[in-house]
């Protein structure tokens, strides 16, 4: 990605999708290019949480709301410590923030993080392109010295795929830290960081968890040396069939029965534990108004999502595993993917879409209780 920050908002831009199609607007955020897989998101708010999270590497992010940008960025609801969408595509952008708790515009962060992207386009149409084609590489070009059409379509084209694409390292953070817990410690989880966002470890500590963050790259040494009574698996960008590192951890701790909560990438690495295969969907799930089924309640939850993957598991059957019986906990019912995986003879468990939900829903906040519940069964 390379940028400049002069004339942005003044000078063209374009959006290139790899099958040809192509839209013309005004640069939005920092001027100059970037790469990266083109998917939509539903949320209507949010967006200062959606831009910073992990998950969201190597991705250029379409906004279905039609504007952007009304509450501006503030220094609380970060959930990481930069921008990680590759780029970023709205309709009609705010021209000036109106919140008591903005600190500067959304597209002077951009500018400031050096945040490629592009406005005034159809985001209807691009949207109802992307459900249609699927999510695909893509490029966002501005500046006053744009390449022909032909040319650009050439370099989008030359961009890695999506699948296969090993994203989890580039995230995650490098060194150990530590979340205390809120109030009387209770518990201690080692948290896997694939990805984490920083509500996750906030969520388990309001419930009394001290919560240990661990690189990607621990071993089953890193994570017992904490003496945890739970372990988590974080979200996190990428193909999970490139995550044997991540896949060989549970593992073992599968194998220790140690209480296990996995969300979204956690979930997928569950179900490749548990000899479950994993896919790429069409074009994904994300925004903050996904209806899911907890199968083992009945009840339906309004969700937040962030997924362009899934695990490949049969819905209506116990299957034998390794650790023990296992079913799908969760399914999605705009189309039947997998969103919830359990164990159902040892305490773990997994869910592809996102309980602390900032900003979004919290209809599935119970299941950092589920976590604190098997921990407390495992004292007993």
């Amino acid at each position: 990605m390379t940028t400049s920050t002069r004339g942005a908002g003044k000078v063209p831009a374009v959006l290139v999708l790899e099958d040809g199609r192509i839209f013309r607007g005004r640069a939005y955020g920092a001027v100059g290019e970037t790469f990266g897989e083109a998917v939509f998101s539903t949320g209507m708010t949010g967006y200062q949480e959606t831009l910073t999270d992990p998950s969201y590497d190597r991705q250029i992010v379409v906004a279905t709301a039609p504007q952007i940008g009304n509450t501006g960025w503030n220094d609380e609801d970060d959930e990481s410590s930069r921008i990680w969408v590759s780029g970023y595509v709205v309709r009609d952008p705010a021209r000036v923030p109106s919140n008591w708790r903005a600190k500067r515009s959304l597209d002077a962060e951009l500018v400031a993080q050096g945040v490629v992207g592009i406005s005034g386009i159809d985001t209807r149409a691009l949207t109802r392109h992307l459900r249609e084609r699927g999510s695909m590489r893509a490029g966002v070009f501005s500046g006053e010295a744009i390449a022909t059409d032909a040319e650009l379509l050439a370099r989008v084209q030359a961009q890695p795929h999506m699948k296969g694409a090993s994203l989890y390292e580039e995230v995650a953070t490098k060194e150990a830290y530590v979340v205390p817990a809120v109030g009387e410690k209770r518990f201690t989880v080692a948290a896997i960081d694939l990805g984490i966002k920083g509500m996750t470890p906030q969520r388990m500590a309001e419930r009394g968890i001290e919560v240990h963050v661990l690189p990607a790259t621990a071993t089953e040494d890193d994570v017992y040396a904490v003496s945890p009574d739970g372990v988590f698996f974080s979200n996190g960008p990428g193909d999970p069939a490139t995550a044997d590192g991540p896949v060989a951890l549970m593992t073992s701790v599968l194998a220790r029965k140690t209480p296990l909560f996995g969300i979204c990438f956690g979930n997928q690495i569950l179900g490749r534990a548990l000899g479950f295969g994993t896919y790429k969907l069409k074009y994904g799930h994300r925004g903050i108004n996904q209806p899911v089924q907890d199968r083992t309640t009945g009840k339906v939850e309004v969700t937040a999502h962030n997924h362009g993957f899934a695990v490949d598991a049969p819905l209506d059957k116990v299957s034998e595993t390794e650790f023990g019986r296992a079913e799908v906990s969760h399914v999605c019912l705009n189309d039947d993917v997998v969103e919830g995986l359990q164990l159902l003879d040892q305490p773990a468990f997994s869910v592809q879409y996102h309980p602390e939900a900032a900003a979004g829903p919290h209809d599935a906040a119970y299941l950092f209780d589920r976590f604190v519940s098997l921990m407390e069964g495992q004292r007993a």
